[in-house]
């Protein structure tokens, strides 16, 4: 028998492709671990980055709210000398509502007030209102009249009072006519006339120190 030649086509040999989407080379542990720091370290300098504008909010949110308070709400003031004793005494700690006039309402006699001296705005006083616009003041002798009728200052112990005549006046519009409650002791609205009303800054809501005396007018 003689031998056939086969048909079938012979397969021609390839060698195999390299894969060239795998990495050349692998890193190192110690170039892995520096590579696995550097991430850390930006991660966390955002996270600081962001928790730092977030307390600037913050700060700058209460920065503003504590203008509006002080500016239209309320504000801490101290008393400086013995004109309003014995209701105040000096060095007595306020808390004076800002607001109250601003928004609700207007000053009305017997009030404690403070207000800015009409002749040095610079200047801040506490005084209690003793009449409005429209009403007539006369002092006899110490004794405050309003509108004809004898005030009722029994907030002023007899030791305290003065024995001077004053008026009679009549409140021009928007002013105010006040006092202090150591009527011996106080320049006021006899010395240096009636307070605009712009003049007034706010009513003294509390004295909260010293604690021992602490007290909301």
């Amino acid at each position: 028998m003689h031998d056939s030649e086969s048909n079938t086509p012979q397969t021609e040999y390839k060698p195999p492709e390299l894969d060239t989407t795998a990495p050349s080379a692998q890193q190192s542990p110690s170039e892995a671990y520096e590579t696995e720091q550097r991430s850390r370290r930006k991660a966390l300098a955002a996270r600081a980055g962001e928790e730092l504008l977030a307390w600037v909010k913050t700060f700058a949110s209460a920065a503003v709210y504590a203008t509006l308070i002080v500016t239209f709400g309320f504000q801490v003031a101290r008393v400086e000398g013995k004109s309003m004793e014995p209701t105040l005494a000096d060095q007595d700690r306020l808390i004076v509502n800002k607001a109250v006039y601003r928004f609700f309402s207007l000053p009305e006699p017997g009030d404690i007030v403070m207000l800015y001296y009409p002749r040095d705005p610079d200047k801040s006083f506490v005084k209690r209102v003793i009449a409005q616009e429209g009403d007539s003041v006369r002092i006899e002798d110490g004794r405050v009249y309003v509108n004809g009728e004898l005030l009722s200052d029994e907030y002023v112990p007899p030791r305290f009072r003065s024995y001077e005549n004053h008026g009679p006046e009549v409140i021009r519009e928007a002013h105010y006519f006040v006092m202090g409650d150591h009527r011996n002791n106080s320049s006021d609205s006899r010395h240096w006339g009636q307070v605009p009303e712009r003049y007034v800054i706010g009513k003294v809501q509390l004295r909260w120190w010293p604690l021992t005396t602490a007290t909301v007018f």
